[in-house]
Formats: structure tokens, C-alpha cells, sequence
């Protein structure tokens, strides 16, 4: 099942259901007028849900509308308009390992068995087509291409066993960064709050059951294919090189506090091993330009440049969605 919000009528959207193809979408109102409301209302929606998405990839529904035609127009939300949590954490302990790299610094021995994680804000998620707004260049913006999960409830001390189950849905995050803004952050011992924008969902999430083989045990084996104006940036697994999954994350985040349905989790930066696999995030590009090269090349997003974030399956299908979105000052 594939499942997206419509822009308005107030702040939490529209919830609507995507067919498989993503061209069709429906609005579900009479059995979940929000993805929150769905989130909190799971077992009651989720079969009425089913049989709709049945008819709507027959063609059955009378009342469905062109998605893309609605993407295209920006009025596609992100999946979850607002969460009560977003929680990002650093699976990929390669993206780590490089950025300390680069100041001559190793990865202490806890962050193999400890994941990192922060909490970031999620008031306001953007839709795949809303621009990445700053009020400077010289922030240092930066894209990082993420697998999320969306959460039902979640107990406190959950097991990772235990938190698959409470695995929702699956998207696409673009956690945006302030780079130059970070090292002064953190340096107060805190976490990051100016370093962070908002961030940019996928068009459409997906129940675990969408992806198939690819979904294995928390990890998701797709490619995320990153382009920036135009240009192949990168295309790592997903599935390849995480030192913790999703299970993991969540259980993690769970540990001291329930999590309330529609909390999110990040995997953080994807990234693998093999250098050919290139890059989900600007920074991992220019530390590795920085020891290899003497220094950095690549340069961070400029007003006017674009972004595009996309996973496919193995039949070259879109699964999410792509983010797009453009760097514009803001007014």
C-alpha cells in the first residue's frame, strides 16, 4: 500500500492512497482523513485501506485524480506533514569513519554497539517539491539522503524484535544540513538545532510489504540515487554497509520513553564502503576530496542549484517517489 497527503485543508493534510504506478491517487477521507489519524487508528483503517487500494488499481475508483499532475504542481505534501518525533541516527558507520578521518580522528569503539542519534525538528516536513530555503550561502546547505521509518506505538524498552512490529511505513528523507553552522553548535556540547533545516520527504510512503526481498530484517536493499543539477552524484545500498538497522534505531530511541505513533527514525547519511558507490550527503564527498586530495573540491548548494533523491526497484520502478527541490533564498 502506498500512501501520500494532499496539501490543506489544515496543517496535518489530506491522506490520500497512491496506486502501485503512482499516477492515480484517491482521497481517503471516509476511513482516515489524515496519515496521523491513520497512524493512531492502525487496525481499524488499515484493512478498509487494503480493499481500497484493491480498487483503486483496478481502475474502480470514479473519484481518483493524476498524481504526478498533482506533484508537478506542488500541492503533494510530505507523507507526514508534521510527526511528534524525529529521530535521526547513523547506521552507516562508513560516513562516520570518513568525516572523522578527515581531522585525524578515529570512531570511538562504543559507536559500533551505541548508535548515535539526535533529535531534530519535525513540525513542519517538507513536500518533495518544496523548496530548500535559506537566508545564506554561506551556511554550508547540504543534502543528506535518508531511509525513514514511520512508527506506530512503541514501548518503552522495546527489543528490536519487538519494534519491527511497530514498523508502519517506509520513505525517503532529505535531512537537510547547515554544515558551516555545526562545528560552533556542537562545540557547546549540545546537539544540533541551527545546524538542521527542515526536512524533505519522498512523495509517497510505503507499508514493508511494498518492498518485497528488499525489506530484510530492518534494512532496506535498494539503491538511493542522488543527483545534484542534473549530475549523478551517488547510489549506495541501502541494504550494504549499516552497522544497525531501523529494528535497531528504533529500539535505541525507545529505551528510556515510549514512542507515540507517527514518530519518525532515520538511518542517517546512507553511504557504503566501495568509493564507486559515490555519495548520499555534499560533506562525506569533500572530507574524502580532503585526504585524498589535499582539499575539498565539491562545493556546497548554491541558490539556483537542484536536488533529486530517488530510490528504484529492481525493475527500474520508482518506489517513493523522487525529492526534488531547488535552493532559493528565503523571502
Amino acid at each position: 500500500m502506498k500512501l501520500a497527503s494532499l496539501k490543506g485543508p489544515t496543517r496535518d493534510g489530506t491522506l490520500l492512497l497512491v496506486n502501485s504506478g503512482l499516477t492515480r491517487a484517491v482521497n481517503t477521507d471516509g476511513i482516515a482523513p489524515t496519515m496521523q489519524y491513520l497512524l493512531e487508528h492502525w487496525e481499524e483503517s488499515h484493512a478498509k485501506l487494503l480493499d481500497a487500494a484493491e480498487s483503486l488499481e483496478c481502475g474502480n475508483e470514479r473519484h481518483a485524480f493524476d498524481f504526478q499532475a498533482a506533484l508537478a504542481q506542488g500541492a503533494i505534501d510530505a507523507p507526514l506533514p508534521r510527526a511528534y518525533e524525529w529521530l535521526d541516527g547513523s547506521a552507516y558507520l562508513t560516513h562516520v569513519e570518513r568525516v572523522r578521518r578527515a581531522r585525524n580522528d578515529k570512531v570511538p569503539e562504543s559507536y559500533y554497539t551505541d548508535p548515535l542519534m539526535y533529535q531534530g525538528g519535525a513540525g513542519s516536513m517538507m513536500g518533495a517539491r518544496d523548496p530548500i530555503r535559506a537566508k545564506s550561502e554561506d551556511w554550508g546547505i547540504d543534502l543528506e539522503g535518508e531511509v525513514v521509518a514511520i512508527t506506530g506505538d512503541v514501548a518503552m524498552g522495546a527489543t528490536p524484535a519487538e519494534a519491527s512490529a511497530a514498523v508502519r511505513l517506509i520513505t525517503l528523507v532529505n535531512d537537510v544540513s547547515f554544515r558551516k553552522l555545526i562545528p560552533a553548535e556542537l562545540a557547546k556540547g549540545f546537539g544540533f538545532v541551527n545546524g538542521k533545516g527542515a526536512n524533505a520527504l519522498a512523495p509517497v510512503a510505503v507499508t514493508p510489504d511494498e518492498l518485497g526481498q528488499a525489506w530484510d530484517a530492518g534494512k532496506v536493499s535498494y539503491r538511493l540515487v542522488t543527483h545534484i543539477n542534473g549530475k549523478w552524484f551517488g547510489n549506495p545500498n541501502a541494504g550494504d554497509d549499516a552497522t544497525f538497522s531501523l529494528f535497531d534505531l528504533i529500539a535505541h530511541a525507545a529505551r528510556t520513553r515510549e514512542l507515540k505513533a507517527g514518530t519518525m527514525i532515520g538511518t542517517g547519511t546512507i553511504s557504503n564502503k566501495d568509493p564507486a558507490t559515490g555519495y548520499a550527503c555534499i560533506m562525506e564527498a569533500r572530507v574524502v576530496e580532503q585526504v585524498e586530495q589535499g582539499e575539498p573540491k565539491t562545493p556546497f548548494l548554491k541558490y539556483g542549484d537542484t536536488v533529486k533523491i530517488e530510490m528504484f526497484d529492481h525493475q527500474g520502478d520508482t518506489i517513493f517517489g523522487a525529492i526534488e527541490q531547488k535552493v532559493v533564498p528565503y523571502p
